[in-house]
């Protein structure tokens, strides 16, 4: 192992932001500020000076607004970027954007007791530059590339209503994967079964990124709701501090929120909704754990592959974080391991084969 230190650059408009960055990453043994800059323009020649391995941004800045240096950056000299974002509707939204124009993540602003709150992120904030250093960058499509593109490739209609109201598309991802689910989410049919997702994400943020997908798929996308029917032809993404799990109301699946405890340090956690489908929907499941650190759903996926269910994996190279996958890799959790961009195909391929299945039986 290396005894180098991640060097990490800190931009930020406030100079009590940036103090309290460098005391966060300087207390940790693996990395250390080699310089903070109060907006981008001053950090542009402190990159080319410095070449840190990490940047933080803030969204809102004078001179230059963090979405526009990010936009250059990603073109003209890509790295990773970790965006601190302030938690507001429109702080959400411009967030988002960042990470589709390639920051690995982000980390919020409290807006309440600033000096306490952020200390209070330290592990947090320390395992996410850790994580960012060693991410797969993804280069930005340009505007209109996903309409053309392989990704977007629309999947058939599955022509069996039976088929989607049986069957469920359970997702669990975290660092990158926002990008991640939505290349998958963006090929479905409007007749595909229903679909519940867990992505690592704080409050505030989940509401916008729903939105977000909905206005971009053919099926509905919305934040879950305590008690919904899961029905075909929608994905129900867990809000931001919940848990999400699957239950059940006579013949219906339905959605189930909590704020029990954090599992694996996260809420929502994707241990909690692979556990659930396992208990109630075993078979008639599939599975896919996507992008992310550390190793939350890769025991849950196990199981539910153990329950019957279909279970797929990212592959390392499509991944910007190959922690959670290869977890589940490592423990046989995985069916099958295919690349983002066919994971669509390889889920609607499967699901017409149960269909091709029971029109022989």
């Amino acid at each position: 192992m290396s005894d180098k230190k991640i060097q990490v650059l800190c931009v930020d408009d406030s100079a009590l932001i940036r103090s309290l960055m460098t005391e966060i990453i300087n207390s940790q043994p693996d990395m250390t500020v080699v310089a903070t800059a109060p907006d981008p323009l001053v950090a542009r020649d402190l990159i080319k000076q410095l070449n840190p391995d990490v940047l933080t941004l803030d969204v809102e800045m004078p001179r230059m607004d963090g979405l526009d240096f990010l936009e250059k950056l990603m073109r003209l000299r890509p790295m990773p970027v970790l965006m601190v974002s302030s938690l507001t509707e429109r702080g959400s939204e411009i967030t988002l954007r960042a990470l589709e124009l390639g920051a690995v993540d982000f980390v919020t602003k409290p807006r309440l007791g600033i000096r306490e709150g952020l200390l209070e992120y330290t592990d947090l904030i320390a395992d996410k530059i850790r994580a960012a250093s060693r991410a797969r960058l993804k280069v930005a499509r340009q505007p209109g590339a996903d309409a053309s593109g392989a990704a977007a490739v629309s999947a058939p209609m599955l022509r069996s209503p039976l088929l989607s109201t049986e069957k469920l598309i359970i997702i669990g991802a975290s660092t990158g994967g926002t990008e991640a689910i939505k290349e998958v989410l963006q090929p479905l049919p409007p007749d595909c079964p229903g679909i519940m997702i867990a992505q690592h994400m704080p409050p505030g943020f989940t509401r916008s990124f729903a939105q977000r997908l909905d206005g971009l798929c053919r099926i509905t996308v919305t934040e879950a709701e305590h008690g919904e029917r899961v029905l075909p032809g929608h994905a129900y993404i867990a809000p931001g501090g919940f848990h999400l799990s699957l239950a059940r109301s006579g013949a219906n699946y339905v959605a189930h929120l909590d704020q029990e405890d954090p599992v694996n340090r996260h809420r929502p956690s994707i241990d909690v909704l692979f556990d659930s489908v396992a208990k109630h929907a075993g078979k008639n499941a599939l599975g896919v754990i996507l992008t992310g650190m550390g190793r939350d759903g890769a025991a849950g996926l196990l199981r539910m592959r153990q329950a019957g269910a279909y279970t797929l994996a990212q592959d390392e190279a499509s991944c910007v974080v190959f922690g959670m996958p290869r977890e589940a890799i490592a423990m046989g959790a995985a069916n099958e391991i295919a690349g983002i961009d066919e994971m669509s195909q390889r889920l609607m391929a499967r699901l017409m084969s149960y269909g091709e299945r029971s029109n022989r039986v």
